[in-house]
């Protein structure tokens, strides 16, 4: 019986999910700012949602989903990404149908693929993701990239790249298909197994495979730039000029494609140019899927998000040195002296709790001695002394632990005084 965790999952602990709650708790602000909403859907679905959401000729379906059948004889799946489970929620709960257009919503969520496990990239997935439903507006597409760039640069990230491009609408993507099955059709046998079946179901994809992207064909393939139309070149005309008034930097890509099949328009993505931060340098990626909410049985709605894994930012923080503020520091720590003591403690403990203040207590039933060191390792701004005497008086003594000083103060006020003293205001004695 093997005691570890599963191989691509790893546990994080208390001082490590300090860290995980400041850069939740800093994104979610930052949602707030821009009117997204949070949105929270199940840990798996049907797997068709995935099927047809995804796109069957993509990575994720064919080989790495947790796909397994229920005691119904239900084929379910653990969600290998966010958009697919937002888009069946939109659909589920008539959103379309919202006062309020633009449907903006925000999700924090496990993901679960099966690839080999590596740093930044597990086989369980903490990511954060946007999706805005039912605008074809380009400045919406331009406000998403935005909120994600927002999201780095307010956690300090300096050493970024924006790589953008257009997929264009149905009509240039059906012209630029032809043009790829046409390039890369005399090379197919040099291909490797994945792009010679996805020349015939999807050769989008072969610009994103990892095995052929050295193949001499790959650096003559057709440019999608080249095969949008009119309505596309102006669209994402916009979505530059958007970017551009306010003030992003952005390198325009050709060859991103993306991973999915239910991108078209504009795609995108935020890499990191950190020394030593490693081979894949991807922090986060997105794009405009209209076309999905129809594909999964709901009403005509364009759609843009992104996905942003949290391991990959934290690993970014990681190689620019940049330190997350934590507060390890505890509010009061109650040293007692004698069983009557101990006994009084939990209600004073509780009642300091209630009132919003840290506290904690000895439950080692240990010397005095030991309380203070006890307290001294939880870095205790104040110790709260409480002995017979005390309980006699109904009085506590309180040492000041930053400034050794120390305050007899009544138990009916003890409170009131503590939350002075916290938020640094001065308290009557």
């Amino acid at each position: 019986m093997s005691m570890k965790a599963p191989r691509g999952t790893f546990d994080i602990l208390p001082e490590e999910a300090a860290k995980w709650q400041f850069i939740e708790n800093t994104i979610k602000d930052i949602c707030r700012r821009y009117h997204f909403d949070e949105i929270r859907t199940p840990l798996f679905e049907h797997t068709e949602v995935f099927q047809r959401g995804v796109g069957d000729s993509t990575d994720i379906v064919q080989k790495e989903m947790y796909t397994f059948e229920d005691r119904g004889g239900r084929s379910l799946t653990l969600r290998p990404e966010g958009t697919a489970s937002v888009v069946r929620s939109f659909i589920e709960h008539k959103m379309h149908g919202y006062p309020t257009q633009p449907v903006k919503l925000y999700y924090f969520a496990e993901m679960f693929r099966y690839e080999r496990p590596q740093k930044g990239r597990m086989r369980q997935m903490n990511q954060f993701g946007v999706e805005a439903m039912g605008s074809a507006d380009p400045a919406i597409d331009a406000e998403i990239i935005d909120l994600a760039m927002s999201v780095y640069k307010e956690l300090g990230l300096s050493s970024l790249k924006l790589v953008i491009n257009s997929l264009g609408d149905q009509e240039s993507r059906v012209n630029h298909r032809e043009a790829l099955v046409n390039h890369f059709t005399p090379y197919k046998d040099e291909l490797c197994s994945d792009c010679q079946t996805r020349l015939t179901q999807n050769p989008l994809r072969i610009l994103d495979c990892k095995t052929d992207q050295d193949h001499p064909a790959m650096k003559t393939a057709p440019s999608v730039l080249d095969y949008l139309n009119d309505a596309s070149t102006m669209y994402f005309e916009k979505v530059k000029n958007y970017l551009t008034a306010m003030g992003i930097d952005y390198e325009v890509d050709p060859t991103l494609v993306r991973g999915l099949d239910y991108y078209n328009h504009t795609a995108f993505e935020i890499m990191s140019e950190a020394e030593g931060f490693g081979a894949i340098t991807t922090l986060a990626g997105g794009g405009r899927y209209n076309g999905l909410v129809e594909e999964l049985g709901g009403p005509s709605t364009p759609g843009i998000g992104f996905g942003m894994g949290l391991e990959r930012l934290l690993m970014a923080l990681e190689a620019e040195n940049i330190t997350i503020p934590t507060d390890e520091e505890l509010d009061c720590f109650l040293v007692t002296v004698g069983d009557e003591a101990d006994e009084a403690s939990v209600q004073i403990a509780h009642e300091l709790r209630r009132k919003g203040i840290q506290v904690d207590r000895d439950y080692q039933d240990r010397k005095m001695k030991a309380q203070f060191k006890a307290a001294d390792r939880y870095q205790a701004k104040f110790v709260l002394v409480l002995g017979e005497s005390e309980i006699e008086q109904q009085v506590i003594n309180v040492k000041d632990m930053r400034t050794g000083e120390q305050q007899e103060v009544p138990l009916a006020q003890l409170a009131n005084y503590l939350q002075g003293k916290l938020s640094g205001g001065n308290v009557d004695e």
